[in-house]
């Protein structure tokens, strides 16, 4: 038996750990000796029935039936691949390029489709703009870009993974919308449970008692989809208070006037009763994060899915700017400014719309991607022209888009539709070929941590057929004339990620458990010194030079420029005749701790920690329905219904509802794969901002579930 040190392939997390093999079979896995996650992580101990699992594709599938109806032959990867370039060929011939679009995501297991690159371009966007389409797309249509680049690229003019919260110096950490426990790897969770032994202050800001919500001194439990008002309430007293740093607002800010004549109809007791929060908490809270010296934040994608989820997000950034913790020991710490991309690539694209790129201009100008939620219509409607052909690259599109009846009739249409995955997805059904790829055990390839980096050594052969989704895309670009812009062997992958640090490589071939980098000494208030902007002037690198208030980028493109406030449109307070039908507050997708996203429901032993999809309820909210924890129940809204399972429990306040997302799956669990949420959100109400849907601020009704074959 060898024990081989090498990177888990479960989730995309890439903790490090030891595998053993035998006879080329992969045997166990266990967290690496130095790993603080050994106690945190379930996933990984099932890695065996995922890498093994009935369920996994290994040849190639060509459809034989009608779309939806699951009826396949298998074919060899010639005839797959020649199928497939030979008709993007001949739609480029008829409609032209940009009649194709791709969708990649997370469950494609390869970072590489991510972020391999020639020039920041991922594998899949790259592939698309070769071919002459701008129409890369991805789960960033519905994740991480609201949070991660349109809030602080508008008000800091710096992408949000520059920020990192200074955990080890400060003296007060907040938590909102995001329970780190979950994280793919939980880094920071790690290092928030060490700061609260150390006698450090949390407060977890959220919608319901989640792990580090449970662990924090204070739990403030906001209505779902209110964090904006909640934020703004904050800024409003402790402007009323005088409680910000006067020397940061003078000097390196602008609309700071414009907010405070805005935020004086937040007051405590209006805050109450928009989110639920108590003005008293509401006063409290703010004294304590201006007043901590230093506060951080550890904040993720939990505020992005309500009406005005953008703003909302911008809202708490300025919060923690006018109380002086941005770029401070202690608060939010900015490691750099990215320099400017000049992409000659897409530039060849320039003058061909890009899907969606009309109704949401500043999603297209900070992704340079379609945004997938105008998909739809643009197969159905021909608009802004006919879109005939769509390659998914490890992408549940049909659990995680809204309304998914709505992207099936989409689906019907295409005249080409590839999906690359490792199992049979619901999305597959609707396929013209399907692809087997791999997982991160059966390749090489490497990882980035925080400060660390390793390469990924193989530990099995691919199982079946199965190949590295990189090299995949490799192969279509040899077929369609573009092969040498793309690596043909995971070697070529490596040494091209590494073309610039050859010393490092060097080093990291050499040494099975990576490399640390070279640590920066961390320079402080560097909008002060000009280490921020590309010209080296004092100040932020946004249009004005100062952390916009006002965002200039905003009312470029005729938005709303202040952080302001919308509540849920479909809400308590905006819509009291939904509410009298559906009174429950309905949230979808807290993370559990079993999945990843919607992976891993079909394998045995991850189900036993949760088998069945449960909707968090409150007892109080159980009691007036009759209903019982464990019991079988039907969550309805306008859009539809589904059957889930009851959890009866005060982690969710009264009159709101928690319910499991990632079902819908045919390769799932029975129970799994019958409760796919999406079917109760709804595909047309959104941010009308970053076009993300309202999936944690709508409304609902659970019933007892009636079994009429009785």
């Amino acid at each position: 038996m060898d024990t081989i040190n090498t990177i888990c392939g479960v989730c995309p997390g890439g903790c490090a750990v030891e595998v053993n093999v035998e006879d080329g079979e992969l045997l166990g896995i266990r967290p690496a000796k130095d790993s603080p996650f050994s106690a945190l992580c379930v996933r990984g101990s099932a890695a065996k029935e995922v890498v093994y699992s009935p369920d996994r594709l290994k040849k190639p599938l060509i459809r034989s039936g009608k779309k939806g109806d699951g009826e396949f032959r298998e074919a060899s990867w010639d005839e797959a691949l020649d199928f497939i370039s030979d008709k993007m060929k001949y739609l480029k011939d008829k409609y032209g390029a940009q009649c194709m679009v791709t969708h990649y995501g997370r469950g494609g297991f390869e970072q590489s489709v991510m972020e391999f690159n020639n020039g920041n371009n991922a594998v899949s966007a790259q592939f698309l703009w070769e071919f002459g389409s701008p129409n890369n797309a991805s789960v960033g249509s519905v994740c991480y870009t609201a949070f991660g680049l349109f809030a602080p690229i508008t008000t800091y003019g710096i992408p949000f993974k520059n920020f990192v919260p200074d955990i080890d110096n400060s003296n007060l950490i907040v938590v909102w919308g995001a329970n780190p426990a979950t994280d793919s790897p939980p880094f920071a969770f790690h290092k928030i449970v060490e700061a609260k032994k150390q006698g450090k202050k949390i407060i977890a800001i959220d919608h319901m008692k989640s792990d580090i919500a449970n662990r924090a001194d204070e739990w403030i439990a906001v209505r779902s989809g209110t964090d904006g008002a909640l934020a703004l309430g904050l800024i409003n007293v402790i402007i009323q208070e005088e409680l910000y740093d006067k020397e940061f607002v003078e000097n390196w800010t602008v609309g700071f006037e414009e907010l405070k004549e805005y935020v004086k109809q937040f007051t405590p007791e209006k805050v109450e009763e928009i989110s639920w929060v108590p003005r008293e908490k509401v006063i409290w809270l703010a004294r304590e994060i201006a007043s901590a010296n230093n506060a951080t934040l550890r904040t993720y994608t939990g505020l992005e899915y309500t009406n005005s989820g953008v703003q909302n997000i911008r809202a708490v950034f300025i919060l923690w700017a006018i109380t002086g913790n941005i770029d401070v020991p202690g608060g939010l710490y900015i490691q750099s400014s990215d320099k400017e991309d000049d992409d000659a690539l897409l530039k060849k694209l320039e003058g061909i719309e890009t899907i969606g790129a009309k109704k949401y201009p500043i999603f297209n100008e900070l992704t340079k991607s379609a945004q997938f939620m105008e998909f739809p219509k643009a197969v159905l409607e021909a608009d802004p022209y006919p879109v005939k052909g769509l390659i998914i690259d490890g992408s549940s599109t049909l659990t995680s888009y809204p309304q998914p009846e709505i992207f099936e009739k989409a689906y019907k249409e295409l005249e080409l539709m590839v999906v690359i995955d490792r199992f049979m997805t619901k999305d597959a059904l609707y396929a013209d070929v399907v692809l087997p790829a791999t997982t991160y055990f059966e390749i090489d390839s490497y990882q980035y941590y925080p400060g660390y980096v390793r390469l990924r050594k193989k530990v099995i052969e691919p199982i079946g057929e199965a190949k590295n989704d990189v090299l995949i895309f490799g192969e279509l670009a040899k077929r369609l004339g573009f092969g040498d812009s793309y690596p043909q062997t995971e070697d070529e992958i490596i040494k091209r990620a590494f073309a610039k640090e050859k010393e490092l490589l060097n080093k990291l071939e050499n040494s099975d458990d990576g490399v640390k980098l070279d640590q920066v000494p961390r320079t402080y208030k560097k909008y002060e010194k000009g280490l921020l902007r590309h010209d080296a002037k004092p100040g932020f690198p946004t249009p004005s030079g100062k952390l916009e208030i006002k965002s200039s980028l905003l009312e470029k493109y005729g938005y709303e420029p202040l952080p302001k406030y919308i509540d849920p449109m479909e809400g308590p307070m905006k819509d009291p005749k939904t509410y009298g039908n559906y009174p429950l507050i309905l949230n979808t997708g807290a993370r559990i701790q079993s999945t990843f996203r919607s992976q891993h429901l079909n394998i045995p032993k991850l189900l036993k920690i949760q088998e069945k999809p449960l909707v968090l309820i409150n007892p109080k909210d159980a009691e007036a329905r009759n209903i019982k924890d464990g019991d079988k129940v039907i969550v309805k809204t306008k859009r539809g219904e589904v059957v889930y399972y009851a959890d009866v429990s005060d982690k969710v306040l009264p009159g709101a509802v928690e319910v499991n997302q990632g079902g819908g799956t045919p390769v799932q669990a029975k129970e799994w794969s019958e409760a796919n949420v999406n079917i109760l959100t709804d595909f047309y109400n959104r941010d009308y901002i970053s076009g993300f849907p309202v999936f944690k601020a709508l409304l609902c009704e659970v019933e007892l579930y009636e079994d009429t074959d009785k």
